[in-house]
């Protein structure tokens, strides 16, 4: 039977890390994975994460099962993070995922559900695991425009015109914030302009928000996804808590759909069972740490300041490499970087570039020309900026 299988399609950003472990140059910069380093080049455990670590430690009674939905404490904290008052609570379902990856398995498995000639429209580009996972499950994709190459902005002519194509039945994948693989990000009166068009189109909003606080601010970068929610009468929404809370290994995520509250039941319910086809009951150490820190004032301050500065840490490197690129180039044509946020950006640059960026400067970055800020320090920004006037970005 296994001799049947055939090879499938290696991850690139995997064989990108591979490539990186095994090149020997002492001087290689990694800014292709996409996590989130600080300037020793070390994915920290976060302060208010260590301390709720340790009460947990003297606390915790039992590794028993957790309840197929994960704990409602969970889910109630992460619904009140993502959507603050902008919706009533008897319109939210929810359930605790295996990570954000495991909030979008889940959200396209109810659309396949509840809508099976669904036609998912997704923005080009947009995080590779999107399009692998809706192939996966044989689901219709229709790629929508999104952000134009030469201003590496939104081009959001482009993508309304696309989006005016979708119909009733139909899913309108959008990123909350700090756009991957992109960082260039709609605006509020924009997001007015998304929210407008899916009214009249009758498509479900369903939003991926992986990076909340990584952008403009907790609160700011929630500001999309409120709106859609307060908006629209159904929306879908994958939240992660591996960048901002720094918990990547733990695999913890949700996945909050919104409904009328006479629906609400049975959408909990077939949220409950899809977890159980799947893996039953969800990873629950990051979930219950998460818990903590956001039920509890002062770890939940420590956690917020600890946030702020890894976002402010992100907002000065890319200030320092435009400004940069701004010197070494003599214009202003790099000023995108400093104007997008998260910890990407795209470039733009063509793959022969990017390609020339690994072997003559040992800069490794998707083929893309995604660039991952926080792989970055202070010291290695003017090395990057002069490498890629070199290579002729």
């Amino acid at each position: 039977m296994l001799g049947t299988l055939k090879p499938q399609p290696a991850d690139k950003i995997l064989m990108l890390i591979g490539q990186f472990k095994a090149d020997p140059r002492k001087d290689k910069i990694d800014l292709g994975v996409g996590v989130y380093k600080n300037a020793d080049g070390v994915t920290p455990v976060m302060r208010a994460v260590k301390t709720a670590e340790k009460q947990l430690w003297e606390v915790e009674t039992t590794k028993s099962y957790t309840g197929l939905a994960g704990e409602p404490e969970f889910n109630a904290a992460m619904a009140a993070l993502v959507l603050g008052d902008a919706v009533s609570a008897d319109r939210i379902s929810s359930v605790a995922t295996p990570g954000g990856t495991g909030a979008c398995r889940q959200a396209f498995e109810l659309v396949r559900m509840a809508s099976p000639d669904a036609t998912v429209w997704v923005s080009d580009p947009t995080w590779p695991n999107h399009l692998s996972i809706l192939k996966h499950l044989g689901m219709k994709v229709q790629m929508y425009r999104y952000f134009d190459n030469d201003t590496r902005a939104v081009d959001f002519t482009a993508m309304m015109a696309d989006l005016a194509g979708a119909k009733a039945g139909d899913v309108v994948l959008l990123h909350g914030c700090c756009h991957n693989p992109t960082g260039a990000n709609l605006t509020g009166p924009e997001w007015r302009a998304v929210a407008d068009l899916l009214e009249k189109t009758g498509a479900t909003p369903m939003i991926d928000i992986a990076y909340q606080g990584f952008g403009d601010g907790l609160e700011e970068d929630a500001t999309g996804v409120r709106l859609i929610a307060s908006r629209l009468p159904e929306v879908l929404i994958a939240a992660s808590c591996s960048k901002n809370f720094g918990i990547y290994r733990e695999r913890t995520g949700a996945l909050i759909a919104l409904s009328d509250p006479a629906n609400r039941e049975v959408t909990q319910g077939t949220l409950a069972y899809l977890n159980r086809q799947n893996y039953s009951f969800p990873p629950d150490h990051g979930a219950r740490l998460v818990t903590m820190i956001l039920n509890d004032p002062a770890l939940r301050a420590d956690w917020a300041n600890e946030l702020e500065e890894v976002r402010l840490g992100m907002l000065s490197l890319r200030e320092q490499l435009a400004q940069e690129l701004q010197k070494a180039s003599g214009s202003d044509r790099f000023g995108f970087i400093a104007q997008h946020r998260g910890m990407f950006s795209r470039l733009g640059a063509a793959p022969e570039q990017v390609e020339r960026l690994k072997t003559e400067h040992g800069i490794y970055m998707v083929g893309d020309s995604r660039l991952n800020i926080a792989g970055l320090n202070a010291k290695t920004v003017p090395i990057l900026a002069r490498a890629i006037i070199d290579v002729g970005i």
